[in-house]
Protein backbone atom coordinates (compact mmCIF):
# COMPACT_ATOMS: atom_id res chain seq x y z
CA UNK A 1 0.00 0.00 0.00
CA UNK A 2 2.83 2.33 1.29
CA UNK A 3 4.99 1.34 -2.17
CA UNK A 4 1.99 2.09 -4.00
CA UNK A 5 1.62 5.44 -2.59
CA UNK A 6 5.19 6.76 -3.18
CA UNK A 7 4.63 5.49 -6.80
CA UNK A 8 1.82 7.62 -7.36
CA UNK A 9 4.03 10.94 -6.06
CA UNK A 10 6.60 10.41 -7.90
CA UNK A 11 5.14 10.09 -11.12
CA UNK A 12 3.26 13.93 -9.92
CA UNK A 13 6.50 14.94 -9.29
CA UNK A 14 8.06 14.04 -12.18
CA UNK A 15 4.89 15.36 -14.49
CA UNK A 16 5.68 18.62 -12.64
CA UNK A 17 9.95 18.75 -13.68
CA UNK A 18 8.51 17.96 -16.94
CA UNK A 19 5.98 20.16 -16.92
CA UNK A 20 8.99 22.88 -15.61
CA UNK A 21 11.14 22.05 -18.14
CA UNK A 22 8.60 22.95 -21.09
CA UNK A 23 8.09 26.23 -19.44
CA UNK A 24 11.39 27.29 -19.02
CA UNK A 25 11.98 28.28 -22.41
CA UNK A 26 8.89 30.40 -22.41
CA UNK A 27 9.65 31.65 -19.60
CA UNK A 28 13.09 33.37 -20.20
CA UNK A 29 11.93 34.78 -23.95
CA UNK A 30 9.25 36.88 -21.93
CA UNK A 31 10.50 40.94 -22.68
CA UNK A 32 12.37 42.45 -19.34
CA UNK A 33 9.39 44.19 -17.09
CA UNK A 34 8.89 47.59 -17.86
CA UNK A 35 9.96 48.73 -13.89
CA UNK A 36 13.76 48.18 -15.40
CA UNK A 37 13.03 51.69 -16.52
CA UNK A 38 12.91 54.63 -13.60
CA UNK A 39 10.70 57.42 -13.85
CA UNK A 40 10.86 60.73 -11.20
CA UNK A 41 8.28 63.05 -10.66
CA UNK A 42 8.31 66.65 -9.36
CA UNK A 43 5.83 68.49 -8.55
CA UNK A 44 5.42 72.80 -8.64
CA UNK A 45 4.65 75.43 -6.75
CA UNK A 46 2.17 75.31 -3.65
CA UNK A 47 1.40 71.78 -4.25
CA UNK A 48 2.84 67.94 -2.99
CA UNK A 49 3.98 65.04 -4.49
CA UNK A 50 0.59 63.44 -3.77
CA UNK A 51 -0.84 65.29 -6.38
CA UNK A 52 0.94 62.79 -8.57
CA UNK A 53 -1.39 59.76 -7.09
CA UNK A 54 -3.54 59.60 -10.36
CA UNK A 55 -0.07 59.08 -12.96
CA UNK A 56 1.83 57.11 -10.02
CA UNK A 57 -1.03 54.61 -10.12
CA UNK A 58 -1.45 53.90 -13.98
CA UNK A 59 2.32 54.18 -14.55
CA UNK A 60 2.75 51.57 -11.42
CA UNK A 61 0.19 49.87 -13.63
CA UNK A 62 1.95 49.34 -16.64
CA UNK A 63 5.18 48.31 -14.43
CA UNK A 64 7.30 51.19 -13.80
CA UNK A 65 9.16 52.42 -11.25
CA UNK A 66 8.41 55.43 -9.70
CA UNK A 67 9.59 57.63 -7.39
CA UNK A 68 8.00 60.84 -6.16
CA UNK A 69 10.21 63.97 -5.03
CA UNK A 70 9.02 65.59 -1.95
CA UNK A 71 10.39 69.69 -2.41
CA UNK A 72 10.25 71.38 0.74
CA UNK A 73 9.63 74.79 -1.48
CA UNK A 74 11.59 77.38 0.81
CA UNK A 75 14.33 77.53 -1.36
CA UNK A 76 15.37 76.54 -5.22
CA UNK A 77 18.66 74.96 -3.93
CA UNK A 78 16.91 72.90 -1.49
CA UNK A 79 14.69 71.79 -3.98
CA UNK A 80 17.06 70.61 -6.41
CA UNK A 81 19.02 68.69 -3.67
CA UNK A 82 15.70 66.84 -2.23
CA UNK A 83 15.30 65.59 -6.54
CA UNK A 84 19.14 65.20 -6.76
CA UNK A 85 18.38 62.46 -3.15
CA UNK A 86 15.84 60.78 -5.05
CA UNK A 87 17.74 60.62 -8.24
CA UNK A 88 20.98 59.46 -6.43
CA UNK A 89 18.65 56.33 -5.40
CA UNK A 90 17.62 54.83 -8.73
CA UNK A 91 19.05 52.09 -10.20
CA UNK A 92 19.23 52.33 -13.51
CA UNK A 93 18.08 55.14 -16.60
CA UNK A 94 15.85 57.95 -15.67
CA UNK A 95 12.73 59.49 -17.36
CA UNK A 96 12.71 62.94 -15.17
CA UNK A 97 9.37 64.73 -15.09
CA UNK A 98 8.24 68.16 -13.75
CA UNK A 99 5.05 69.91 -13.52
CA UNK A 100 5.13 74.18 -13.51
CA UNK A 101 8.24 75.28 -11.57
CA UNK A 102 8.85 71.72 -10.85
CA UNK A 103 10.37 72.10 -14.58
CA UNK A 104 12.84 74.66 -13.83
CA UNK A 105 13.81 71.91 -10.80
CA UNK A 106 14.27 69.20 -13.88
CA UNK A 107 16.07 71.70 -16.25
CA UNK A 108 18.98 71.51 -13.74
CA UNK A 109 18.81 68.34 -12.51
CA UNK A 110 18.78 66.82 -15.55
CA UNK A 111 21.69 67.02 -15.94
CA UNK A 112 22.67 63.80 -13.75
CA UNK A 113 24.39 61.00 -15.96
CA UNK A 114 20.91 58.61 -15.12
CA UNK A 115 18.22 61.11 -17.01
CA UNK A 116 18.05 60.05 -20.24
CA UNK A 117 15.00 61.95 -20.94
CA UNK A 118 13.18 64.73 -19.53
CA UNK A 119 9.01 65.30 -19.92
CA UNK A 120 7.61 69.11 -18.95
CA UNK A 121 3.59 68.91 -18.10
CA UNK A 122 2.51 72.50 -18.12
CA UNK A 123 5.94 73.34 -16.62
CA UNK A 124 8.15 76.22 -17.70
CA UNK A 125 11.49 75.29 -19.69
CA UNK A 126 14.10 77.92 -19.29
CA UNK A 127 17.10 78.71 -21.33
CA UNK A 128 20.17 79.66 -19.40
CA UNK A 129 20.40 83.19 -17.86
CA UNK A 130 16.61 82.92 -17.74
CA UNK A 131 14.38 82.67 -14.65
CA UNK A 132 10.57 82.39 -14.03
CA UNK A 133 10.10 85.84 -13.34
CA UNK A 134 11.42 87.22 -16.58
CA UNK A 135 10.19 84.59 -18.65
CA UNK A 136 6.22 85.54 -16.76
CA UNK A 137 6.90 89.23 -17.51
CA UNK A 138 7.18 88.26 -21.01
CA UNK A 139 4.45 86.37 -21.38
CA UNK A 140 2.38 87.36 -18.61
CA UNK A 141 0.12 84.51 -16.84
CA UNK A 142 -3.82 85.21 -16.73
CA UNK A 143 -3.80 84.14 -13.35
CA UNK A 144 -5.23 87.37 -11.19
CA UNK A 145 -2.74 89.01 -8.94
CA UNK A 146 -5.60 89.88 -6.55
CA UNK A 147 -5.27 86.04 -5.77
CA UNK A 148 -1.63 85.86 -4.61
CA UNK A 149 -0.74 87.08 -1.12
CA UNK A 150 3.38 87.17 0.13
CA UNK A 151 3.88 86.74 3.59
CA UNK A 152 6.10 89.13 5.79
CA UNK A 153 8.88 86.56 5.31
CA UNK A 154 8.30 86.18 1.97
CA UNK A 155 6.39 83.31 0.99
CA UNK A 156 3.48 83.23 -1.34
CA UNK A 157 0.14 81.29 -1.26
CA UNK A 158 -3.18 81.02 -3.46
CA UNK A 159 -6.17 82.31 -2.34
CA UNK A 160 -9.24 80.31 -2.35
CA UNK A 161 -10.80 81.63 -5.34
CA UNK A 162 -7.62 81.51 -7.08
CA UNK A 163 -7.12 77.85 -6.89
CA UNK A 164 -10.51 77.66 -8.04
CA UNK A 165 -11.12 80.17 -10.66
CA UNK A 166 -7.69 79.88 -11.77
CA UNK A 167 -5.53 77.04 -10.81
CA UNK A 168 -8.07 74.14 -11.06
CA UNK A 169 -10.91 75.50 -12.60
CA UNK A 170 -11.42 71.76 -14.57
CA UNK A 171 -11.55 69.88 -11.37
CA UNK A 172 -14.37 69.12 -9.04
CA UNK A 173 -15.02 72.06 -6.90
CA UNK A 174 -14.68 69.75 -3.61
CA UNK A 175 -11.05 68.46 -4.99
CA UNK A 176 -9.80 72.13 -5.83
CA UNK A 177 -10.82 73.03 -2.54
CA UNK A 178 -8.96 70.02 -0.75
CA UNK A 179 -5.86 71.25 -2.72
CA UNK A 180 -6.12 75.06 -1.78
CA UNK A 181 -5.95 73.60 1.49
CA UNK A 182 -3.29 71.26 1.42
CA UNK A 183 -1.11 73.92 -0.36
CA UNK A 184 2.40 74.59 0.70
CA UNK A 185 3.44 78.03 1.11
CA UNK A 186 6.52 78.29 -1.49
CA UNK A 187 9.32 81.04 -1.04
CA UNK A 188 9.30 83.90 -3.52
CA UNK A 189 12.99 83.44 -4.06
CA UNK A 190 12.35 80.65 -6.93
CA UNK A 191 11.20 83.06 -9.12
CA UNK A 192 14.43 84.73 -9.40
CA UNK A 193 16.38 81.22 -9.23
CA UNK A 194 18.33 81.40 -12.56
CA UNK A 195 19.07 78.48 -14.99
CA UNK A 196 22.75 77.86 -15.74
CA UNK A 197 22.92 75.08 -18.34
CA UNK A 198 19.74 73.45 -19.28
CA UNK A 199 19.87 69.94 -19.69
CA UNK A 200 17.57 69.94 -22.61
CA UNK A 201 20.31 71.21 -24.72
CA UNK A 202 21.91 67.55 -24.16
CA UNK A 203 18.93 64.97 -23.61
CA UNK A 204 15.47 64.40 -25.48
CA UNK A 205 12.45 66.40 -23.82
CA UNK A 206 8.86 65.92 -24.24
CA UNK A 207 5.91 68.61 -23.74
CA UNK A 208 2.38 68.70 -22.32
CA UNK A 209 1.22 72.01 -23.23
CA UNK A 210 -1.74 72.74 -21.35
CA UNK A 211 -4.55 74.74 -23.57
CA UNK A 212 -6.54 76.24 -21.05
CA UNK A 213 -3.41 77.04 -18.78
CA UNK A 214 -4.01 80.50 -16.68
CA UNK A 215 -0.71 80.01 -14.63
CA UNK A 216 1.51 79.80 -17.42
CA UNK A 217 0.54 81.15 -20.46
CA UNK A 218 -0.02 78.73 -22.99
CA UNK A 219 1.49 80.84 -25.28
CA UNK A 220 4.80 80.86 -23.08
CA UNK A 221 5.05 77.38 -23.10
CA UNK A 222 4.19 76.50 -27.23
CA UNK A 223 7.76 79.03 -26.83
CA UNK A 224 9.74 77.69 -24.69
CA UNK A 225 8.75 73.64 -26.11
CA UNK A 226 9.46 74.82 -29.50
CA UNK A 227 12.67 76.40 -28.61
CA UNK A 228 13.98 73.09 -26.97
CA UNK A 229 13.16 71.18 -29.57
CA UNK A 230 10.77 69.49 -27.51
CA UNK A 231 8.15 66.83 -28.91
CA UNK A 232 4.87 68.71 -27.90
CA UNK A 233 1.58 67.11 -26.63
CA UNK A 234 -1.25 69.65 -26.85
CA UNK A 235 -4.24 68.64 -24.01
CA UNK A 236 -7.18 70.81 -23.37
CA UNK A 237 -6.82 71.65 -19.97
CA UNK A 238 -5.93 73.83 -17.37
CA UNK A 239 -2.67 74.28 -14.83
CA UNK A 240 -3.54 70.81 -13.28
CA UNK A 241 -3.78 69.03 -16.47
CA UNK A 242 -1.36 66.06 -14.89
CA UNK A 243 -4.80 65.45 -11.83
CA UNK A 244 -7.53 66.16 -14.40
CA UNK A 245 -6.19 64.46 -17.54
CA UNK A 246 -3.74 61.87 -15.84
CA UNK A 247 -4.30 59.15 -18.60
CA UNK A 248 -3.28 61.24 -21.47
CA UNK A 249 -0.16 63.03 -19.30
CA UNK A 250 0.78 59.20 -18.46
CA UNK A 251 0.93 58.28 -22.25
CA UNK A 252 3.33 61.02 -22.74
CA UNK A 253 5.91 59.71 -20.01
CA UNK A 254 5.68 55.96 -21.55
CA UNK A 255 6.46 57.36 -24.69
CA UNK A 256 9.54 58.90 -23.50
CA UNK A 257 10.50 56.03 -21.26
CA UNK A 258 9.97 53.87 -24.88
CA UNK A 259 11.86 56.42 -27.16
CA UNK A 260 14.69 56.63 -24.63
CA UNK A 261 14.85 52.59 -23.85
Amino acid sequence: MGSTQENKTMQIRNLSLAALAVAMPTLSTLPALADAYNIVLVHGMNMDGASWRPVYDILTGQGYQVSIVQEPLNSFDRDLHATQLVLDRQDGPVVLVGHSYGGVVITTAGNDPKVEALVYVAAFQPAAGETTGTLNAATPPQLDPASVTISEDGFVSISEDGFLKDIAPDLPEVEARFLFSSQTPTTASVFTAETHDPAWLHKPSYAVLATEDRVINPELQRMMYERAGSLVTEIDAGHLVYVTQPEAVAQVIIEAAQSAD
